[in-house]
């Protein structure tokens, strides 16, 4: 049964769209033509269907509606038959680290996102700060295959963090310090977190960074009110979980109390899943809005941990693109969540979903939710590549539509990295990082897996070529078994 179009726009409207007249520019030489296809406008969750996509030195040149004859010469033609394009995605929270004997493995990692449509990544920081910035330049010169990087280098955190790779500070004049390395790397944004770092430490990093026009990313303690950290400037906070804790009735009270001794961080999140009040929560996330602080929820890392009881994931498929040094990182985290009894497995399963059911609030709010997995070293069986698209469908499973979910993954995050000029639509003048899909995404978010074709760059993968990508990964998983394995 053939889908319903919709109707055509008017030509004033592809002109307030990027699109170009039917006959600008004909037989004009491209570098490639998408011939045939439906745009879907993330935007503002329209599709354009019967669209011809030229491109030419990495960018889109023009949207002009389909003819039954090209109307440029192409050095490479796709025809889409009347699939849908949507932009790269953009997974906002990944992880590289595992120490330096895991640098061949982390590198390995890049071709499975581009394989899975994802066209840029958000690194919130890990222990392999010099590769990644290498990586970044080597992406973006266009020598080595991957998603563009955006990075925030090392963390900044209080002495004796458990994390490696973290610039540890002590006092105002070391985060000082901290922040001039960091811009002397040039890093995309600046991640504060929660493990060591005093509350005092915590607000004097986002003030000075905020004074440095840098932007933010955190985990924030528990003795530190959300909303004061919004307030303060904070860009974006990382796991659904602190962004719940805002919602609680009299949040500064109750962190006043884990700060004075009063409650423990445990008693405390019991008492915030006591008393939330979606109703009187709504109030506090329009505040968070009101002051631009971003949400990553990273759902699916969390729901993976807290069912760990149900699904051990020894029998993933897609552990064959994980190198073993990898995979042996996830060990801490099962072996943790198997010390559990019956009602540490409950308390964990509640808090996962009572904190995802948070996110169609924070969207009603007008937060902007950012798209991320937490994939990467340490956290088990959350995997670099289909991780997004496992998240996606979380998104729309506790509440988000099919769009919403979509933007989180493309116009959200280059909005919030400051891109949104190049990237993260499909228009004319922009950056050409596109995936052609068999199916409407807008209509069953699981369309983004049924990935025909990506352009990154410019530069077309096709069906083949995205399989062959996995495949060298799983050749090269495969050799770091065998030299792995212990003789026999």
């Amino acid at each position: 049964m053939p889908r319903s179009r919709p109707r055509a726009l008017p030509f004033t409207a592809l002109l307030a769209l990027g699109v170009a007249a039917p006959n600008a520019q004909a037989r004009e030489r491209v570098d490639l033509l998408l011939r045939d296809v439906t745009v879907v406008d993330v935007v503002d969750g329209r599709l354009l269907p019967d669209r011809d996509i030229a491109v030419r030195d990495g960018r889109i040149l023009a949207i002009e509606a389909h003819r039954t004859r090209p109307g440029y010469r192409a050095a490479t033609t796709v025809d889409g038959n009347d699939r849908y394009v949507i932009p790269g995605l953009w997974d906002m929270h990944v992880h590289f680290g595992g120490g330096d004997a895991l640098i061949e493995e982390n590198a390995n990692l890049l071709p499975l996102y581009v394989a899975h449509g994802i066209t840029a990544v958000r690194d919130a920081a890990g222990d392999l700060s010099a590769s990644v910035f290498q990586w970044r330049d080597d992406v973006a010169a266009g020598t080595r295959l991957g998603p563009r990087i955006f990075t925030s280098g090392p963390k900044i955190e209080g002495i004796g963090s458990i994390w490696p790779g973290d610039q540890e500070v002590a006092d105002d004049a070391g985060i000082d310090a901290a922040l001039d390395r960091l811009q002397a790397w040039n890093v995309d944004f600046v991640k504060i977190t929660d493990n060591a770092l005093s509350p005092p430490l915590f607000m004097h990093a986002l003030a000075k960074a905020k004074a440095r026009g840098m932007t933010t990313s955190a985990h924030i303690p528990m003795v530190v009110p959300v909303l004061e950290a919004s307030a303060a400037g904070l860009g974006s906070i990382e796991h659904i979980a602190y962004a719940w804790k805002a919602g609680a009735p009299d949040e500064a009270g109750l962190s006043a109390k884990v700060a004075s001794g009063a409650l423990t961080a445990a008693q405390a999140w019991d008492t915030v899943q006591a008393s939330f009040d979606p109703a009187g929560a709504l109030p506090a996330y329009r505040r968070l809005a009101a002051h631009g602080t971003a949400v990553t929820p990273t759902l699916n890392g969390s729901r993976v941990v807290a069912y760990l009881d149900r699904d051990d994931h020894k029998r993933d498929s897609y552990l064959q693109y994980i190198g073993p040094g990898l995979q042996a990182t996830y060990a801490w985290r099962v072996e943790r969540a198997g010390k559990d009894d019956a009602a540490a497995i409950a308390r964990r399963h509640a808090r996962y979903e009572r904190s995802a059911a948070i996110l169609p609030l924070l969207q009603q709010a007008g937060v902007t939710v950012l798209a991320g997995t937490d994939a990467g070293f340490l956290n088990s069986f959350n995997y670099p590549g289909i991780g997004l698209h496992d998240e996606l469908a979380l998104f729309v499973h506790h509440g988000l539509t099919p769009l919403q979910a979509l933007q989180a993954a493309t116009v959200n995050g280059a909005r919030f990295l400051k891109q949104d000029a190049e990237n993260g639509s499909v228009a004319a003048g922009k950056r050409a990082n596109l995936v052609l899909l068999d199916a409407n995404p807008l209509q069953d978010i699981a369309a983004t897996r049924r990935i025909r074709a990506v352009v990154l760059e410019g530069r077309v993968y096709e069906r083949a070529a995205l399989d062959a990508m996995l495949e060298q990964a799983r050749i090269a998983v495969s050799r770091q078994r065998d030299v792995a394995a212990p003789p026999h």
